[in-house]
């Protein structure tokens, strides 16, 4: 299948804010507009973008409806997620029936918003992991992650150049990027929407994950043959959790589960529920290059 990209953004475009997942202070999301609207993008809320039911910003049909609405509206180029939570991955049977390809959209977010990057990979569609209102807002826009985002949006492909790390494995290879959250991917595996398979340079980060359940979706990738056939991997930021009983960290577990293989493995790349969290192209062909020194991820 041919990959698509959704067309760069211009001034006078409209930019949606919906809420997919979990529930937001709408304040977050008016703090944000205002940064958005500096870039010449007519930006606006869902019908229920606000909603609350249970711990979701809505009712599965609520949420839905505000996506089929932005994504089948012609006049809206891209959909910034408010923020992750949990309850994208209740969307996507139906969102997955939508003619997603006729007029592709950027989707923007990370988190559970993995989910929806899935389905827009399962569709050959770019879409944008990356930073969402509350840190728009609190840098308003001014810092280099937003700066990326906003770039990305407009149809550029500026180069991701990161300090080394001691765990990296050198090496250089070029392939199509996907991944996201891990335990949200995880939940995905032998679906339709799974991206945890082979041949890709995959990128993962994750959250409040022990060490031992990180490793044991490893080792469901090493038994079914993915993490041998990858062309590369990007470990992202594994934040809020404690090391295992021997003290091993994230890092020094995911090095073990890997070294078995010979592609290039970036450790402590800037992704994921940390501030610096650099926007990544998902179904992007990107070569990735790990020296002892230096990462760099460049789009093909």
């Amino acid at each position: 299948m041919e990959i698509l990209t959704p067309r760069p953004l211009k001034r006078g475009d409209r930019v949606a804010i919906l809420s997919p997942s979990g529930i937001i202070k709408p304040q977050t999301v008016y703090n944000a507009m205002p940064v958005l609207a500096d870039r010449g993008w007519v930006t606006y809320v869902g019908q229920h973008t606000f909603d609350r039911y249970s711990t979701y910003a809505g009712t599965d049909d609520a949420r839905y409806e505000d996506l089929e609405a932005a994504l089948l509206d012609p006049d809206t180029r891209a959909i910034i997620c408010s923020r992750g939570g949990y309850g994208a991955v209740h969307l996507l049977d139906r969102l997955d029936r939508l003619p997603l390809r006729d007029d592709p959209k950027w989707i923007v977010g990370y988190s559970d918003i993995s989910a929806l990057h899935a389905l827009m990979s399962k569709h050959g569609i770019q879409s944008i992991h990356a930073p969402m209102c509350k840190h728009i807002a609190q840098h308003k826009g001014m810092d280099e992650d937003s700066q990326r985002l906003f770039r990305l949006l407009e149809g550029e492909r500026p180069e991701i150049r990161v300090a080394g790390n001691r765990l990296n494995r050198p090496g250089e290879a070029t392939g199509i990027l996907y991944g996201g959250n891990l335990a949200v991917t995880a939940g995905l595996i032998s679906t339709p929407f799974d991206v945890l398979r082979g041949d890709t340079i995959l990128f993962i980060e994750d959250i409040a994950e022990p060490v031992y359940k990180v490793e044991r979706i490893l080792y469901n990738l090493r038994l079914n043959g993915t993490l041998a056939s990858l062309r590369g991997l990007i470990v992202g930021r594994f934040t809020d959790y404690t090391p295992g009983v021997d003290k091993e960290t994230m890092e020094q577990m995911i090095a073990r589960m890997v070294e078995p293989y010979d592609y290039p493995v970036a450790f402590g790349v800037p992704i994921g529920h940390v501030d610096h969290n650099i926007p990544m192209v998902c179904s992007s062909t990107v070569t990735l290059t790990v020296t002892p020194n230096q990462v760099t991820i460049k789009d093909v």
